[in-house]
């Protein structure tokens, strides 16, 4: 196995950066200067790769991870350790399903309480009651004390308002009619 020190990494960087240099000159002669910049710029990556170290360390790493997948794959071990920690995963979400259902269970003992007992209703229950489709009385909750559900009354001037826009609207159709019926549509 050739290690990092074996290939001449000076000679193949400046060798790609002069390549891609020549390149960038015939994107300038044929596409323009801003294409040929762009050329220039990443031809001069590979040196300054070389010129800072990133090959080396990139080499490294390479190494390391060819390292792991091939220590990996063959050894017993490390799938024990992959099963241990699928288990403790399963276990982080059992346990956080539980708390969701127990969670869950005092809200409803929570409601059925106040439902026996406790009259005292807000404004906010009244409102998601109304939207569920309950009522007060349902609920145990005394007639006097139980929240009124606001209702919406349309107003008249708007009603005034969409008669008079009618005709636009109509005459707005009849042109769009028009144009499909003429396409075929």
């Amino acid at each position: 196995m050739s290690g990092y020190s074996s290939i001449a990494w000076l000679p193949l960087a400046a060798g790609l950066t002069v390549l891609g240099l020549i390149l960038s000159y015939a994107v300038l002669r044929r596409s323009g200067t801003r294409p040929a910049l762009r050329v220039a710029a990443v031809s001069l990556l590979p040196i300054a790769a070389y010129l800072t170290g990133a090959i080396e360390m990139l080499w490294k790493i390479g190494v390391a991870i060819g390292q792991f997948g091939t220590g990996f794959a063959f050894s017993t071990t490390k799938w024990v350790g992959i099963g241990v920690t699928g288990l403790a995963i399963a276990l982080f979400f059992a346990a956080g399903g539980r708390e969701a259902r127990r969670a869950a269970r005092d809200k409803r003992k929570a409601a059925r309480g106040r439902q026996d007992g406790d009259p005292e209703v807000t404004a906010a229950d009244g409102r998601r009651d109304a939207l569920a489709g309950t009522s007060a009385a349902t609920r145990g909750v005394p007639a006097d004390r139980a929240p009124v559900p606001a209702t919406r009354k349309p107003e008249a001037p708007a009603k005034a308002s969409r008669k008079a826009a009618q005709p636009a609207d109509d005459d707005d159709l009849k042109d769009i009619e028009d144009i499909l019926r003429k396409r075929g549509i």
